[in-house]
């Protein structure tokens, strides 16, 4: 299914139960909620989104603990469910789903590799967390195969009627 299938289902989902979603992001950049935000119609459910990219924004714009970024590094499980809470809190939606990784092509260690993309969903079907790791093939296809997994993920905390 394309990024653009993806995005009309979460939507359509979205909009029989009558949920307001939203999203926090990092190394994608806003592109979650801009293939959102392009379906006809998302106004209706699309709060909005968080674009933290730096640590600091990560801490005062979605909440998330800095002990914790301190503790498992911002690319990590912990952090992706903080930023998902918080957008939750936040923006004052239903479900939401964050993501947070290394798209490369710098940035990479031997225990986070370039391409490792951490994400959670949270919403009315419960906690939808997932670690993929791309591999160093690109930051664009990085990026892209992270809201493919993005809106894959949101669309299952939102549930199928």
């Amino acid at each position: 299914m394309s990024s653009h299938d993806l995005a009309q289902a979460v939507i359509a989902a979205a909009d029989r139960k009558k949920l307001r979603i939203g999203t926090a992001e990092s190394c994608t950049g806003g592109l979650v909620a801009g293939a959102l935000t392009a379906v006809a119609g998302s106004s209706s459910v699309m709060e909005g989104g968080v674009v933290s990219y730096s640590n600091r924004l990560k801490e005062e714009l979605l909440g998330v603990d800095p002990a914790l970024i301190a503790a498992h590094g911002a690319v990590s499980a912990e952090v992706a469910l903080a930023m998902a809470q918080g957008a939750l809190a936040r923006l004052g939606i239903a479900a939401a789903v964050s993501i947070t990784g290394i798209a490369g092509p710098g940035g990479g260690s031997v225990e986070k590799p370039v391409g490792l993309v951490y994400f959670c969903a949270l919403g009315p079907a419960g906690a939808f967390p997932a670690r993929r790791e791309f591999g160093a093939i690109g930051r664009d296809a990085v990026r892209a195969g992270s809201v493919d997994e993005a809106l894959s993920l949101l669309l299952a905390a939102i549930g199928a009627d």
